[in-house]
């Protein structure tokens, strides 16, 4: 097992020294990672804390998982690695071309 928890369902005042102080009653945190927004520079409502160790880290998830930190419910489990995302990305597909009716819009060529 991992000794990376995610840490869900945050309170956007939650800190990352909040986090700390949580997670530093059931073992010794190396790190804590509080994700922000980029636009607005305002926390995502998750973050990541590394425990020294995998029996931490499981101490961690029994005690914390379900308690109530600045009002809401955490949500703790073990980290999954990040999903690969194609480049790019946003919005919908786009077509070329008139609107309403009409087999207008595209031109494909052989």
């Amino acid at each position: 097992m991992s000794n990376k928890l995610f840490v869900g369902n945050l309170s956007f005042n939650t800190t990352e020294n909040d986090l700390q102080d949580a997670f530093a009653a059931h073992g010794t945190v190396t790190e804590t990672n509080l994700m922000m927004d980029r636009m607005t520079n305002r926390p995502r409502g998750f973050g990541f804390v590394t425990m020294s160790t995998a029996e931490e880290a499981q101490k961690a998830i029994a005690a914390l998982n379900g308690a109530q930190l600045d009002g809401r419910a955490l949500t703790v489990n073990v980290a999954r690695p990040r999903e690969e995302r194609p480049a790019g990305g946003g919005g919908g597909r786009r077509e070329f071309g008139g609107g309403s009716g009409g087999g207008g819009g595209r031109r494909e060529r052989y």
